[in-house]
């Protein structure tokens, strides 16, 4: 990867450290960010109801969007950017919002949530009419939010390894003599 300046690595680790602080220590949502969020958790949903998809996918598709545009946004600066800074940055993000989707999910067997209109997504896609899995939403959500915790982790681990990186070294010019 391409080598980011300290600074930028330490801002990168931060906002890692500030997201995993809200999200894992506090179990609350990121402040601007989850509202971010809720704005790809209904383009995913609006985008399934303009295709002739079934209604379990059109439900899904709120918190599958919401995930995959970070971990998208993460393979854009890998793969493409070689941005070091742009791709931790985007998995600590990634991790809140599957932090967030297990909230969700574990809230499917008693709907408490205050939603803002709409049915309950995963109370809909594990409900008797769908799935059929509500019991299992307390495990499908601890295996989400472990998902999570882990992808925060490594943004973490690849930020301080960046971070610790010796600076490389300047190539030294070594005058040529001419031997005649």
């Amino acid at each position: 990867m391409r080598r980011n300046p300290p600074v930028a690595l330490a801002a990168a680790l931060a906002w890692c450290l500030l997201c995993g602080w809200f999200a894992f220590v506090r179990d609350d949502r990121v402040p601007v960010a989850s509202l971010v969020d809720f704005g790809f958790h209904e383009l995913g949903h609006l985008v399934m109801y303009a295709l002739p998809i079934s209604e379990l996918l059109t439900a899904a598709m709120g918190s599958i969007v919401q995930c995959a545009v970070p971990f998208g946004l993460a393979a854009y600066f890998r793969l493409s950017r070689n941005d070091t800074v742009g791709f931790v940055a985007c998995l600590a993000w990634a991790a809140t919002n599957l932090r967030d989707v297990s909230v969700y999910v574990a809230d499917a067997p008693h709907e408490r949530l205050e939603l803002v209109g709409g049915q309950h997504d995963w109370a809909y896609i594990l409900g008797p009419d769908q799935l059929d899995r509500l019991a299992a939403a307390g495990t499908i959500a601890s295996v989400v939010r472990a998902c999570g915790l882990v992808v925060l982790i490594a943004a973490i681990a690849i930020a301080c390894v960046h971070l610790m990186r010796p600076a490389p070294r300047e190539h030294q010019r070594v005058p040529i003599r001419v031997v005649d």
